[in-house]
């Protein structure tokens, strides 16, 4: 099951965190995988080599001519491109009386329209193609929302109805599209928190534990795989029970 051999897979933000453990499980299951980073070439590069059959690609998300750009030429050169997973995501938390709209727009960048431009190149590959699958990793942060993470969770919450709207327009040529909202993730961004607010995030997962990158992978690899041929639209939720 879950077989991606021939697959070509794009994890944009794929040198670290999440995006990191999607690369090495797509690669494991056979997918030949382009990381994308935006500018530790050092992380990628090592990304790569644990994943094997791998490549990385400089691709800043938020300039959106640029990331398109490159998508398009990477499904050129390759010859196709059946799975994008678009991981890049930054966040800047702050109350909304202290939220600088420079910051707000920054994260908008990244998180959404990045995305979103990425999806638009992707999806001119994989309506040649007639089949496709992308992947947002949302946020359960996008679901239920979070203190002093208004901007981040607007754009995590945008790309669930991103994900519904282009579930839509574009099944009927083959052409899945899905978000995964991880929860209360052990990576970079959470270690940087507070101990109170870890405690306090923890103490709302029934299953008592932080996730890791691997939990939210495995669901990333179903969702790029045949046997999810049939699950479009759908927000699949890697949250200890965290919101149900």
């Amino acid at each position: 099951m879950f077989d991606l051999t021939g697959k070509v897979c794009l994890v944009t933000g794929g040198s670290r965190g999440i995006g990191r453990a999607c690369a090495e499980a797509l690669a494991k299951q056979g997918a030949h995988v382009v990381i994308g980073y935006a500018g530790n070439e050092a992380a990628a590069r090592e990304t790569a080599e644990a994943c094997g059959k791998a490549e990385i690609l400089q691709i800043d998300v938020s300039n959106t001519a640029a990331a398109e750009a490159a998508v398009a030429e990477t499904a050129k050169r390759l010859g196709r491109l059946d799975v994008l997973v678009a991981s890049a995501g930054i966040s800047v938390d702050a109350l909304l009386l202290r939220l600088k709209d420079d910051d707000f727009d920054r994260i908008l960048s990244v998180n959404l329209k990045g995305a979103v431009a990425c999806s638009r190149a992707a999806i001119k590959t994989m309506m040649r193609a007639k089949t496709g699958r992308i992947i947002f990793l949302s946020s359960v942060v996008g679901e239920m929302g979070n203190v002093g993470q208004t901007a981040y969770a607007a754009s995590k919450a945008a790309l669930l109805g991103v994900a519904k709207s282009l579930a839509r327009e574009y099944a009927s040529r083959g052409i899945t599209v899905n978000a995964v909202t991880p929860g209360f993730i052990e990576t970079d961004m959470t270690r940087g928190l507070p101990d109170e607010a870890k405690t306090a995030m923890l103490s709302a997962v029934p299953l008592g534990r932080p996730g890791t990158p691997a939990d939210v992978a495995g669901a990333v690899v179903f969702l790029a795989s045949n046997e999810a041929a049939y699950v479009t639209g759908q927000t699949l939720r890697v949250n200890g029970g965290m919101y149900m």
